[in-house]
């Protein structure tokens, strides 16, 4: 069964409702499952519960079938991402157009590599689709 990723934000943004948009889009046209991942930082006192997440995905979408809620912690929400994307054996990851920047600055850290989703593609065997921005 093929798995989508979607990182987003909480409370979600509207860049985050753009994001989870195209990833549910996504999802629905390869009949996939998915993971809808929020990362709680560390140096952050807040923390979200899977409750608070889906509840809000669920006030903005309506129930989402064959759909998961995830909370990770991370000191780097990128590399927390990478690090969930790899736990699951995720076939697709969603991100916004804000974050894809920030993960081709982390990816120019690791390596010569410019185009985050060829690296994720090689090194993850993991596509990457970026949605549009508002």
């Amino acid at each position: 069964m093929t798995l989508v990723v979607v990182p987003v934000r909480y409370p979600l943004s509207g860049h985050s409702r753009t994001t989870l948009e195209t990833a549910i889009r996504v999802a629905e046209e390869r009949d996939a499952d998915l993971t809808v991942l929020h990362v709680n930082l560390y140096q952050n006192g807040r923390r979200v519960t899977r409750a608070e997440l889906r509840d809000a995905v669920q006030s903005e979408f309506g129930r989402l079938p064959r759909t998961r809620y995830a909370v990770a912690s991370g000191l780097l929400v990128e590399e927390t991402i990478l690090e969930e994307v790899v736990s699951l054996n995720a076939d697709l990851v969603v991100i916004g157009r804000k974050q894809a920047g920030r993960w081709r600055s982390m990816v120019r850290r690791l390596t010569d590599e410019t185009d985050v989703g060829d690296f994720l593609r090689h090194e993850l065997d993991c596509e990457i689709v970026t949605a549009p921005i508002e």
